[in-house]
This record gives structure tokens, C-alpha cells and sequence, in this order.
């Protein structure tokens, strides 16, 4: 099955990596998908599974930001992280958990490598390494990590995981390279 020309090789991409419009207001650094990340793929015939945004789909694309607010993005980032932790919040990260673990393992189920996860570090909820709450960044991932972690878990998987910072390119495509082409 599946005697085509697929790689039959997949990652799991942060949507904002491929989207950079789905940012909250002032953290987008490129205007689309984030060159540096997306050439390597390209290039080794991967396949890119973009996972969904929770922020996005929990709160919208302004985060419910109120207009002429005026926050830092401290400020904002911290109060998306509390309303990401919040009953609401972990409910979108459970349920979009559960579509991502049904999609790794129906790859797997059918001969594919999935290769890991790429999240955005610093981000309340796909951050790998460092997630940010309560005015600060932290050394534990956001919380659609730690859900896609327990769901995969659930499912008796588990999947290297790496976040990156996309205004940082070198430490970034090491990352990636890390996901893609282990040592």
C-alpha cells in the first residue's frame, strides 16, 4: 500500500510556523511561513502536518484583545496562557490533541516515520522547552504540548519533541535538523 512517490515521512509543524499570520498582534516575524523552517522540509520530501492553533480556534485570531488596550505582549501572552489553562482552554487543547494522535497514529499504523514535533518556544501553548505565564518564561512546555504529549502517551506513543524561536535561524535549523536528520 501506499507504492507511490511519497517520502513516507511526516512532522508535526506549530501552525504559525507555516502561518505567521496567526500570531497574536506584534509577535509575527516574517510575513507568511518562516523560510528557514520551510526550505529544509521542502527540500528532504517531508511531509508537513500543520497542526491546529489553539489560540486561534479557542479564542480567535485577536485573542479577544481589547481594542486600544495597549498591552505589552507580556501582558498579552500571559493572560492568553491563563485563559489557555483555563476549563475552555484545555478543553480546545484536548480535543485537537485527540485529532493529532488519531492522525500519528493512523501514519504509523501504515508504515509512516513520523519524525517529531516542532513547536515555537516561549509560546503559552506550543512551546517545547519554555512555555510563558505569569510574566515569565518557563523552563516546561506550553499546555498543547503537554496535552498532545499525554494524548500520544495514551495512545502508547511518544514523539521527539523540539521548539524553536523563529527570530533565532541558526538555533532554529539546528533544531529542525535535529527532527529531521538525527545524528
Amino acid at each position: 500500500m501506499f507504492n507511490d512517490q511519497r517520502s513516507k515521512k511526516v512532522l508535526l509543524v506549530a501552525h504559525c510556523i507555516l502561518n505567521q499570520n496567526a500570531k497574536i498582534d506584534r509577535c509575527a516575524h516574517f510575513p507568511g511561513a518562516v523560510p528557514d523552517l520551510l526550505r529544509p522540509l521542502l527540500d528532504a520530501g517531508i511531509g508537513i502536518l500543520q497542526m491546529p492553533c489553539p489560540e486561534l480556534l479557542g479564542m480567535g485570531l485577536d485573542r479577544q484583545a481589547e481594542p486600544g488596550r495597549g498591552a505589552s505582549v507580556e501582558a498579552e501572552d500571559t493572560r492568553v496562557a491563563a485563559w489557555m489553562q483555563a476549563t475552555g482552554g484545555q478543553a480546545v487543547c484536548r480535543q485537537l490533541a485527540a485529532g493529532l494522535g488519531y492522525q500519528v497514529e493512523q501514519y504509523r499504523r501504515n508504515g509512516f516515520e513520523v519524525l517529531g514535533v516542532l513547536g515555537v518556544n516561549g509560546s503559552p501553548t506550543c512551546g517545547v522547552e519554555t512555555n510563558w505565564e505569569a510574566d515569565e518564561e518557563k523552563a516546561q512546555p506550553g499546555v498543547f504540548i503537554r496535552t498532545l504529549q499525554a494524548e500520544l502517551a495514551g495512545r502508547g506513543m511518544a514523539l521527539p519533541m523540539r521548539g524553536v524561536k523563529v527570530y533565532q535561524p541558526v538555533p532554529a535549523r539546528v533544531a529542525l535538523l535535529e527532527l529531521i536528520a538525527p545524528a
